[in-house]
């Protein structure tokens, strides 16, 4: 079972710079305020600097977004959509405490992040463009097909786990109250990506050692090495229970 982006996204988007994150032993039962907190004051001194649509993070979302055919103000990438309503109101809805704390830290580096329940992932997953004959379910309920060469989470089942890249991700694969083992996705496009992103997701599993006393398996993608071993991080944790 691996994670990666396709030969195709890379040639598109060779400044692209992801990180990646397994984790197993999430539970919904802890207090994550505090944490939050903490990042939400990092985003709102940047927004105090700027709104999020001057930031460097963003302006590439959405010049990647014109490029793939989409309007920028119309589908924004998650971490600008998150910013955009913290800065409106003020605060994030409380969803679940690994994501509303991956939120927090999506909007204090203004880099999204996606968070999957591996336990609803067939196979690999893969950052691709769509056939057209992948399936995607809203959170409410209703079945979508991704437009053809619309750029897409898919698995081995022709399951799209989120569409338009990192505008919006599948009710299918969201972490709920019962979420054991999680993939968390992260990916940046601007200058500084190279030394932002693993920052990033130091934090997550610095976090996740703090809150679960999880040791998280991480790694950082490339064109050169593009593909995370989900079974070999699986595998390694499992080892590190029984040692």
């Amino acid at each position: 079972m691996f994670f990666r982006h396709s030969n195709e996204i890379w040639s598109e988007f060779p400044e692209l710079v992801p990180g990646v994150l397994f984790a197993e032993g999430i539970t919904s039962t802890v207090d994550v305020e505090d944490r939050i907190a903490k990042y939400h004051a990092i985003a709102a001194d940047r927004l105090k600097q700027a709104p999020e649509g001057e930031m460097a993070e963003i302006q590439v979302w959405r010049r990647a977004f014109s490029k793939m055919g989409l309007k920028p103000t119309q589908y924004r990438c998650a971490s600008e959509a998150l910013l955009r309503r913290f800065r409106q109101e003020g605060s994030l809805p409380r969803l679940h405490p690994l994501v509303d704390l991956c939120n927090a830290i999506s909007i204090a580096f203004a880099i999204p992040v996606a968070v999957f329940d591996l336990a609803k992932i067939s196979g690999d997953l893969e950052v691709r463009h769509a056939s057209g004959s992948e399936t995607y379910l809203t959170f409410s309920g209703e079945i979508e097909h991704p437009a053809v060469r619309e750029v897409i989470f898919a698995d081995g089942a022709g399951r799209a786990h989120a569409r338009r890249w990192t505008n919006r991700q599948s009710g299918l694969s969201a972490v709920r109250n019962d979420t054991g083992s999680v993939l968390i996705v992260a990916e940046a496009l601007h200058e500084s990506a190279g030394s932002d992103v693993p920052k990033l997701i130091d934090a997550i599993a610095s976090e996740l050692t703090a809150i679960w006393s999880i040791e998280a398996t991480q790694g950082l993608l490339s064109l050169s090495s593009p593909r995370f071993d989900l079974s070999a991080a699986m595998n390694l944790q499992l080892q590190q229970k029984r040692d």
